[in-house]
Parts: C-alpha cells; sequence; structure tokens
C-alpha cells in the first residue's frame, strides 16, 4: 500500500483544519516544524467519547472495524462503519449512566478481547472511567485492583466468550466489591440465549440488552474535560505491588494523534490489531488513534497473538484483508518470520515493535521473509503509551527512536540524595520525559468525589523518572541502555521481579534472591530465579521453585525454575548485574531445547554488548541447519561454531529467537 505525505481531505469542522490536524511527520525533520505551532492551536478534540463522535460524523459509512472470532475461521467477523461504534458507544454509556456510573467512577472490564469490548471501554470512558483489568491476575490483585479503583459496575465475559468471567465477577461480589455485572456475548454470536446468569448479591445482565433500552443520540455529559480521568490502567510498578496508573482524557487523545500522525499510511489503509484491551498500546495505537486517523482496523479474536490458528492463517489473514500495518513484541515477529509466506503480502507495509529489546537476527530474517523492515518504539504505561518511534527510511541502529512531538526526553543523573541533573547529549543516565502525554499519577486513595493521586517518586516538576537508562543524542533519538526495572515481560504482560524475589526469599534458607525472564518460544520470556542458600542447607531448586510458586500472587509471575548459585553477580559498584543472570538463563533455555541434539558439544551463555546472547559449539558432522531450526524459535542473538577435526573452529553467525 503506497504511503502517502498529503494531509487529509476528509478532517474539517469543529474539530479543526486538515492543516493543522494533520502535519507532514515522515522524517526526523519535521519534529522541530511540527512543534512550532503550538499543541493548544492544533484542535485536537478534548475528550475520548468526542474522538468516537467526530469519527462516526467525518466517515458514516466507511468500514472502521472487522473483529473476527478467531484465527482458524478468520473470514468469520463482525463488521461496522464508523457510525455504528458511534452510536453503539452513546447507548452503551447511556446504560452504564443507568447503573449508577458517574463521571468520577471507575468501571472495570475484565475480558479477553471481542466486538462488544470495544464498545464497553470506550463507553466507560465516556460515561466514567475506564479501568481494564487482565483477567489472568491472581484474584487476590484483582480484589486489590477493585478495592483500588471503588469500581461498583464490572463488564466481564458471559460464559460462552470466557467461563472465568462469571467465577471472578462471583468472587468480587462474594466481596462486597461489586454489585452490578455486565456481561459481553462472542463476536458474531448473535442475541443471547435465555437470561443472564444469576449471582446472590449484584444484579446481572447483558449489556446488549441494557443498551437496547437506549437511544443514540449524543449525550452533552459525556463530553469530559481534557483534564478529567479517562482511565486507570494497572502497572507492577517497581514494588511488585499492583498500582493503577490514571491517564487525562488530554493524555489519551493527544498520544494517539501523535501515533496517528506518525503513521505513514493513508487513510485507505488497514491496520491490524491483537493485543488485549487491558494494554495502553491497545486501547492508543490501534483503537483512538485510527479512529482519529478514519483508517479501519481488523482485531484478532479473544487469543490474540495465543492463538495457534492466528499464526497457521496469518499471511492469508494479511491478503484477505489487504492488512498495511501492525504491531507486536519481537517472538510474534520471530515466529512469523518461520512460516512461509503461502498468501499475497504486498500490502503489508509498516511492522512496528516494541516491548522488548529487538534482536538485529530477528529483525534480519522478517525482513528478509516479508520484505518489511521492523521499525521499534519505546513507551510506558506512565507516559500513556508511545514517547518514541523510528523511521523505516532513516534507521538509526541500536535506537528506539526519535522522540515523539511535544514530548521532551532527556537522560539525567540522579544522585544518592535524590537531586537530578540534566546530561549532555548522548551521556547514558536515566530517561526523563515530560508533556501532555504524562500521566497525573497512581491512585493512592479516593474522596467522596473523585480520586486522589500521586506520582510516588516517579514525578518531578513535571518530568517522569522512567526508569530505564539510556542515552539521547541532539535529533531526540533514544538509545536505551538497560533496563533499570529489568521487568519480566511474559506474553507482552509485565511482571515485576520483586514478586517472584519476595517469595523466593520468604524461604528461611535463602540468603539472597533475584529474578529474572527466561526465553520461551510461546511466551517470549518467563521468570525464573537464582538464589543463595544458607551454608549446610540441603534445599532444591525445585523445592524453591514450588515454594515460590505457592507464595506469590500473580500465577504467571510463578519461576519456572531456580538456580542455586554460590554468589549473584554484582556490578563494580556492588549493584545486581542481571544481565550476567539473563545470559546464563539464556543459555539453560537453549540448552534444554537442544537436549538430545547429536553433535551439540556447548552452549554458552554471555553478556555481548550489553545484552545477553549465546553461542553454541558443534560437531562438524552435526545436523547443524537443525540446530538452526530450533534456535530460531527463541529472540536471541545467537553464533553457531564448528568444531572441525583439527580442532580450529570454523564460526557464523545464526539466528536465535
Amino acid at each position: 500500500m503506497p504511503a502517502t505525505n498529503t494531509t487529509s481531505t476528509h478532517d474539517h469542522g469543529s474539530s479543526g483544519g486538515s492543516d493543522l490536524l494533520w502535519p507532514r511527520c515522515q522524517s526526523p525533520g519535521d519534529l522541530a516544524v511540527i512543534e512550532a505551532i503550538p499543541l493548544e492551536q492544533r484542535g485536537l478534540p478534548a475528550c475520548t467519547y468526542d474522538v468516537v463522535l467526530r469519527a462516526g460524523r467525518l466517515w458514516p459509512d466507511r468500514v472502521a472495524l472487522s473483529v473476527m472470532r478467531g484465527g482458524s475461521d478468520y473470514m468469520a467477523c463482525a463488521q461496522r462503519t464508523f457510525g455504528e461504534p458511534a452510536a453503539d458507544v452513546t447507548r452503551a454509556a447511556k446504560a452504564l449512566r443507568r447503573c449508577g456510573v458517574g463521571r468520577h467512577d471507575a468501571v472495570m472490564l475484565i475480558s479477553p478481547n471481542c466486538d462488544e469490548l470495544i464498545t464497553a471501554t470506550l463507553a466507560a470512558q465516556a460515561a466514567g472511567i475506564a479501568a481494564p483489568v487482565n483477567g489472568s491476575l491472581a484474584k487476590e490483585h484483582i480484589a486489590q485492583l477493585a478495592r483500588q479503583s471503588g469500581a461498583r459496575v464490572l463488564v466481564t465475559a458471559c460464559p460462552q466468550l470466557d467461563p472465568a468471567g462469571v467465577d471472578i465477577a462471583a468472587t468480587l461480589v462474594a466481596a462486597g466489591l461489586i454489585d452490578t455485572v455486565l456481561l459481553l456475548r462472542p463476536t458474531a454470536a448473535g442475541p443471547p440465549a435465555g437470561s443472564a446468569p444469576t449471582l446472590d448479591g449484584a444484579d446481572v445482565a447483558y449489556l446488549s440488552a441494557l443498551t437496547a433500552e437506549h437511544d443514540a443520540e449524543p449525550m452533552i455529559d459525556g463530553y469530559a474535560d481534557s483534564a478529567e480521568l479517562a482511565s486507570l490502567f494497572h502497572t507492577g510498578g517497581t514494588t511488585g505491588a499492583p498500582k493503577l496508573a490514571a491517564h487525562t482524557h488530554c493524555n489519551e487523545v493527544t498520544d494517539a494523534w501523535t501515533v496517528a500522525i506518525n503513521v505513514t499510511l493513508d487513510e485507505d489503509s488497514v491496520l491490524f490489531a491483537a493485543l488485549p484491551l487491558f494494554h495502553v498500546n491497545a486501547v492508543i495505537v490501534t483503537l483512538l488513534a485510527p479512529l482519529l486517523r478514519g483508517q479501519a482496523v481488523v482485531w484478532a479474536g479473544p487469543l490474540g497473538y495465543r492463538d495457534v490458528g492466528l499464526y497457521q492463517n496469518f499471511w492469508r489473514i494479511v491478503e484477505h484483508y489487504r492488512l498495511a500495518a501492525l504491531s507486536a513484541v519481537p517472538t510474534v515477529y520471530s515466529v512469523l518470520a518461520q512460516i512461509p509466506v503461502d498468501a499475497d503480502i504486498s500490502t503489508l507495509a509498516s511492522a512496528v515493535v516494541g516491548a522488548s529489546p529487538l534482536p538485529e537476527t530477528v529483525r534480519r530474517d522478517f525482513r528478509v521473509a516479508t520484505g518489511v523492515e521492523l521499525t521499534e518504539g519505546y513507551g510506558l504505561t506512565e507516559a500513556t503509551c508511545a514517547s518514541a518511534r523510528s523511521f523505516a527510511d532513516d534507521p538509526r541502529p541500536g535506537s528506539v527512536g526519535q522522540r515523539m512531538p511535544y514530548q521532551q526526553l532527556k537522560a539525567v543523573e540522579i544522585t544518592p540524595d535524590g537531586l537530578w541533573r540534566d546530561l549532555p547529549a548522548g551521556e547514558v543516565g536515566t530517561l526523563a520525559i515530560s508533556g501532555p502525554t504524562v500521566f497525573p499519577g497512581y491512585v493512592v486513595s479516593r474522596t467522596d468525589d473523585d480520586f486522589v493521586l500521586d506520582g510516588r517518586g516517579t514525578l518531578r516538576d513535571g518530568w517522569l523518572d522512567t526508569g530505564d537508562l539510556a542515552r539521547v543524542d541532539d535529533d531526540g533519538f533514544v538509545y536505551l541502555a538497560g533496563r533499570a526495572k529489568d521487568l519480566i515481560i511474559r506474553g507482552g504482560h509485565n511482571i515485576d521481579p520483586a514478586l517472584v524475589e519476595d517469595a523466593l526469599l520468604a524461604h528461611p534458607d535463602v540468603t539472597a534472591a533475584a529474578a529474572v525472564g527466561r526465553p520461551d518460544i510461546h511466551a517470549g520470556e518467563v521468570p525464573v530465579g537464582f538464589v543463595t542458600v544458607r551454608a549446610g542447607s540441603s534445599v532444591t531448586g525445585d523445592d524453591l521453585a514450588s515454594f515460590a510458586g505457592g507464595r506469590v500472587t500473580e500465577r504467571a509471575a510463578a519461576p519456572k525454575a531456580v538456580t542455586i548459585v554460590d554468589t549473584l553477580p554484582i556490578t563494580d559498584v556492588g549493584k545486581p548485574y542481571k544481565l550476567a543472570l539473563r545470559a546464563a538463563a539464556a543459555e539453560q533455555a537453549l540448552i534444554d531445547a537442544l537436549s538430545g541434539r547429536p553433535g551439540v558439544l556447548e552452549v554458552r551463555g554471555e553478556v555481548t554488548a550489553g545484552r545477553p546472547s549465546v553461542t553454541i559449539n558443534v560437531a562438524s558432522g552435526a545436523d547443524r541447519a537443525a540446530v538452526e531450526h530450533i534456535t530460531k524459535s527463541f529472540a536471541l542473538d545467537c553464533t553457531i561454531t564448528t568444531t572441525t577435526s583439527d580442532a580450529h573452529d570454523d564460526q557464523e553467525t545464526a539466528c536465535v529467537r
């Protein structure tokens, strides 16, 4: 699909002229030109409900959403024009108001992706505040988030969509946290058969039944002030305790707009979405940004990138829907690069990667397989979503991209007494962000009228301490130098290592603990632990893995393995050195994967250029192609060496992902 640098011909009216709303943003040099005009003069919608209604006015008959039932049945989908979500969101928002949701009330949403969840998420922001939650969290975590949000209304999956939905609802109702439960149906399922399930202590109904009772006349009180809260997204933070990061309507609309102007595709391009709607990327990048630009989005089924059928049919899905762009994590692209292209994918022009470091081998193999260059991005929940993006036509090796318009990024030195000192361009320090996308804080309590927010040490004079180490050059390009938070990213979900470490340290024989992510072909990373134990202890790694698994408050954080070591590695200044542990974990992952493979002589993990890598030594007669095939399932940089009969090595680089 050809890219265009022209401004929109459809955008006009109260939202601002096309020359202001859609400036050229296709190269690094455009940044200064864009910022020469103040953001407040750009004419952005004030709130997300305005974004929805505006799209309905401008493109009432253009296809907006195609929501698949699943990867195996990818041609079966629910399709709606831009005019239909505007009406559906309005009706659903009125239904939420009827359930008692006011402007400062949160609506908890726990459901796999489906057509109705898109409507419910936007309606929650129109009526009150959306609080989307990952349903795979431990019930204790979900209950804690319900208490923090103060939500009394829960939108969740009916048993046909996800049997866990009503089970979670029952737990929250029994705890006295929820008194209204609204059920979502599977995509394209038709009217519900029979009445809704009953729960003692709560009103239960299908959301679709309630929305049918209301008209689609825009609700005047749905237009929130830009400074009011739009959503609460949960994040593990740095302590392991669940936190709710608050987003204002200004945060979300501005970040979605900067994403939309950075897209190099025209309005007829079709985007692909597969991340869960409890993830900020799904809401900002694949929901609000396309609504602003008038671009169609094809949504994967409820399993998203965990759907085996999606991978089996992926290239046919690209051809069928004429997809032009997608975003995913490195492990997804690693898998896709190994799937033979069995369809016409000439429309695919953009593939954005983020959430974890991108191995160069993944970039190379995806480009070879598809002809599409992966472009990196950077962002975090506390800065709404996206803060930096790359340019396919102007690659900056090692960079995650240039700062987004109107966001300021810098590296600072944080002294032991907490003082900040700005560092010169190109010097590594803690990355800090300011601008209209920086969140107002975490929810710490609420009054009768509103939430009480606190930056909890991450905010200083409008600047956000990201916890990441980076350098920023004179052009605003960011080069990450390590993850200060050392988050473990499992299937796109952030796991704080402190959850694992605290559980391990609770064992009486453990004297020190560190948790890192081990590469995994299915989840990208899984948590593993490294510990030291007291002298004379007979405890084993399996004992400790079982012990910690029973204590973590989040099932996904249960360590897959625990290794007992003599000492944990530290840096020259005495700080924990987790890169070495990540390299050791990568080594073990490859050892397990190559176990029993004839001719594999050695697997060695190491730190190379600031990232974990693995060297595999094979005998000259080994089936090298088979070894490479196995290692390509892991998102890692790898070198395979061959030992010949005269003990000389013949070395070449292979892809381990």
